[in-house]
């Protein structure tokens, strides 16, 4: 099969087109013909050699497709049944053919939403439902803000506070160009990342907010932090600045009634695979429902670098996915 792999370290040229044996489902596993990946940060970190991953190496961390086989002990699924998936246990989604566990797969049956949606929804839109209930645990009413909020996890988690009851939704973004992009995606408001310091009580009543979900990392860190309100909890879901890591005192966190928390999907589907299916239902739901609004932007598997370098950039709205089959 066709696939895009990580022969060595290093910038997005190190990207390649190779042909490689494809794989086959083993106990409680299906495979999937792709038809769409999703291109995300994790990947880029698996490329940087940030994530330590045996070389030569295929990313992938979402796909969505047709079931191509199912292993034993599978139930429910049948192959050539459209479905999305999430491959991020074990990678290996910018291929022709992907393999994962049958409980992070979502069948698209009967439901209004294309391949090239429903390929990027199971990394950001997942962990937007599982990061605000299974994390931060919200309660109704409660005030959120969320950096990032143009990109792609960012355009879901304001839309996914929204559906879970979230009083006030502020975002963040890093430029004015994408105030008016984060504003489509359920935002009360939207700030620039710089100005938030001198902007909280304004946007809070002086309260402060209930919940931060910061995966930007430097010194957005240190003023979400800050930004807490009195039994509020940061939930610390990426570093995509690539600063140095922001120490936090336990001994501020007992004399504020602040918590930290983080949250990986990675390990999380690893550890509780039935719980990230479940979100991964959930959020396709919501999707193909209408509730759940998902900009995504196509570019062909050959052009993966092209992908990574955009998202590097910080320079992408919404979601970009990678054209695998026709």
């Amino acid at each position: 099969m066709k696939a895009v792999t990580i022969p060595a370290f290093g910038e997005a040229d190190v990207l390649r087109v190779d042909e490689i044996k494809a794989p086959e489902p083993g106990l409680g596993q299906v495979s999937i013909d792709v038809a769409y990946a999703g291109a995300n940060f994790a990947e880029v970190l698996y490329r940087r050699g940030v994530v330590d991953v045996p070389l030569p190496f295929v990313p992938g961390i979402e796909v969505s497709g047709h079931i191509r086989a199912v292993g034993p002990d599978v139930e429910g699924l049948r192959p050539g049944q459209p479905v999305a998936a999430l491959t991020i246990v074990d990678s290996g989604g910018y291929a022709e053919v992907a393999v994962t566990s049958a409980d992070l797969v979502a069948p698209l049956d009967g439901l209004d939403l294309g391949l090239d949606v429903a390929a990027a929804i199971p990394s950001n839109s997942t962990t937007a439902f599982l990061v605000l209930d299974r994390a931060a645990r919200i309660e109704p009413g409660e005030t959120v803000l969320v950096h990032a909020a143009a990109g792609g996890v960012g355009s879901q988690l304001g839309q996914a506070a929204r559906q879970l009851g979230a009083g006030r939704v502020v975002g963040t973004v890093g430029g004015p160009a994408k105030i008016e992009t984060a504003r489509g995606f359920g935002y009360d408001d939207v700030v620039l990342r710089d100005e938030l310091p001198d902007r909280v009580a304004e946007l809070t009543g002086g309260r402060g907010f209930d919940i931060v979900v910061d995966m930007v990392g430097g010194p957005a860190r240190r003023a979400s932090l800050d930004a807490l309100a009195p039994m509020g909890r940061m939930i610390v879901m990426g570093n995509a600045s690539g600063a140095d890591d922001v120490g936090v005192s336990a001994n501020e966190l007992w004399f504020t009634n602040k918590s930290v928390a983080g949250f990986n999907l990675a390990a999380f589907s690893g550890a509780f695979p039935a719980d990230a299916g479940r979100g991964l239902r959930r959020a396709v739901a919501a999707a193909a429902s209408g509730d759940l609004r998902v900009q995504v932007e196509e570019l062909p598997l050959e052009q993966a670098a092209e992908a990574h370098r955009r998202i590097e950039s910080g320079a992408t709205t919404g979601k970009l996915v990678l054209a695998v089959r026709g």
